[in-house]
């Protein structure tokens, strides 16, 4: 899945899509979206590099990744690995790691995906998975633990690395005022300040419910 150096040279970049694929509500299941949702509040990707919270689409998100010249895909994997390690694997390395170690549904799916791609003749001419090894994917509702929320910035700073030697692409910073008014990418409602913040304590939870979900449920 891994094109050459002198094929890159010869062949006019396409695009290249930094996919964040995780569950948010699942504590530390959701690292892939918020490293995507972080780089998309600090920084502008222009064509041809996109951002993408992938979530757990598995299969409908294959009309999105057909053809790609690069895919850089960020999720919480189970590396074996001490609690919070970042590791990153390459070509067909990507597809045998998601497989190996099966921690949720939405890897099951994205492994058919990638297996689909390439049975189609669309798989990305470079892939690589840059993810981090989780402390708690059982506590629905939670956020990201510490010691994994603390390698946010750092796979942040890995993609931006990768895109630049990779492909040659340097998003740029945004300013202030961008950064406050980038909602896009992930809703409003689930960032990730607004989604740990809001989260009751277990005992009001237990009590009287999450009332961000009752005020919907009395609409």
């Amino acid at each position: 899945m891994t094109a050459s150096k002198t094929e890159q040279a010869a062949h006019p970049l396409g695009r290249v899509l930094i996919l964040g694929i995780g569950n948010i509500l699942w504590a530390d299941e959701g690292f892939g979206v918020r490293v995507v949702e972080y780089l998309a509040a600090r920084y502008h990707f222009p064509a041809p590099a996109e951002l993408m919270d992938g979530g757990t689409q598995g299969l409908y998100l294959l009309p999105q990744l057909e053809g790609l010249d690069g895919l850089i895909i960020v999720d919480a994997i189970d590396f074996g690995l001490p609690p919070g390690t970042i590791h990153t694997v390459r070509g067909a390395d990507v597809p045998a790691t998601i497989g190996a170690r099966k921690m949720s549904l939405h890897q099951t799916g994205f492994q058919e995906v990638l297996a689909l791609l390439d049975l189609r003749g669309h798989a990305p001419r470079q892939v690589a998975l840059i993810g981090v090894q989780p402390v708690n994917m059982q506590d629905y509702g939670g956020g990201l633990t510490p010691p994994v929320a603390a390698r946010v910035p750092e796979v942040a700073e890995a993609v931006l690395t990768m895109l630049a030697n990779d492909y040659g692409l340097r998003p740029t910073p945004h300013t202030t005022n961008a950064a406050e008014d980038e909602t896009s990418l992930v809703t409003a409602a689930v960032t990730r300040d607004a989604y740990e913040s809001g989260r009751p304590s277990e005992e009001d939870a237990c009590r009287h419910g999450d009332p961000r979900v009752l005020a919907r449920m009395g609409g």
